[in-house]
């Protein structure tokens, strides 16, 4: 087994492709990660966290990569970021808001993914499909195009009334999903929240909120042999090593046959990849 690479792991660049490709994002070095499958790989932890921002090594990583001080200064670390109708730009209370105007006073789109079954939810303009791709959604359809990251969680608030917001990455990683007709299921939301969304065009405006209609949903495919027979997750924290026959690629997640992980969650670790 030799060393492919090692450095502070970010989660995995993934480029639409048929089927997705990844690749092992480890400080500067990428090491695709598609030609791995079908072989026995070893992720072993180093045992040294690095904050992603400033680099100051940290016992435990907070919000996905970050020390301590830096995930309560941050705004991309704030709770805003996970409601996003919570935002206080407003209220002149925001971390960074020179971070705010660059990353939430600009276009979202608010969309419908399969994945674990439907559900909605918000990204940057910026970020399709990459937002699809780390969800593992098989489908995905852009479905309102919204002026601030704030507004798009109010639009997405109306939503989820009537569809779930979150995946089960368990059923993620058990099989692919079913198809479903998503254009059909946003033509019935926009019916069924007609009022909620009138309401939000009439407070922001019409240009602030826009549905889109006139786009197809995209399918996507993953690097996949097999799913796993039963899901348990590795836990670097407790044991510094994953290893085993890397079976397929999902999300941000791998797939072996002693288990999974979520590459994102140890954003930060000092990380070393064997093949």
């Amino acid at each position: 087994m030799s060393e492919l690479g090692r450095g502070a792991l970010s989660k995995m660049a993934a480029r639409l492709g048929a089927p997705v490709q990844y690749a092992f994002r480890l400080g500067d070095e990428e090491v695709p990660v598609n030609p791995l499958i079908g072989q026995t790989v070893k992720l072993e932890y180093l045992g040294a966290i690095h904050c992603s921002h400033c680099g100051r090594k940290t016992k435990t990583s907070f919000s996905q990569g970050y020390c301590y001080p830096c995930m309560t200064k941050l705004a991309q670390c704030d709770t805003c970021m996970m409601s996003p109708e919570r935002c206080h730009h407003e209220a002149g209370t925001c971390r960074e808001p020179e971070w705010a105007a660059q990353f939430c006073m600009t276009d979202h789109i608010v969309y419908l993914a399969n994945s674990s079954g439907v559900k909605v939810g918000i990204t940057r303009a910026s970020q399709v499909p990459t937002r699809w791709l780390d969800q593992g959604a098989s489908q995905a359809l852009p479905i309102m195009r919204v002026s601030t990251r704030q507004q798009s969680g109010f639009v997405e608030d109306v939503l989820r009334s009537q569809v779930a917001d979150k995946t089960n990455w368990r059923a993620l990683l058990k099989s692919h999903a079913a198809p479903v007709d998503l254009a059909a299921v946003r033509d019935e939301l926009f019916a069924t929240c007609a009022d909620g969304l009138l309401g939000l065009q009439q407070r922001f405006g019409l240009q602030a909120i826009q549905p889109i209609s006139d786009v197809e949903p995209i399918e996507i495919t993953y690097p996949i042999d097999a799913y796993p027979a039963k899901i348990t997750s590795f836990n670097l924290d407790k044991d510094p090593v994953a290893e085993g026959t890397l079976l397929g690629i999902k999300g941000q997640y791998l797939m072996f046959d002693t288990g999974v992980i979520n590459i994102r969650k140890y954003t930060a670790y000092q990380l070393a990849v064997h093949s």
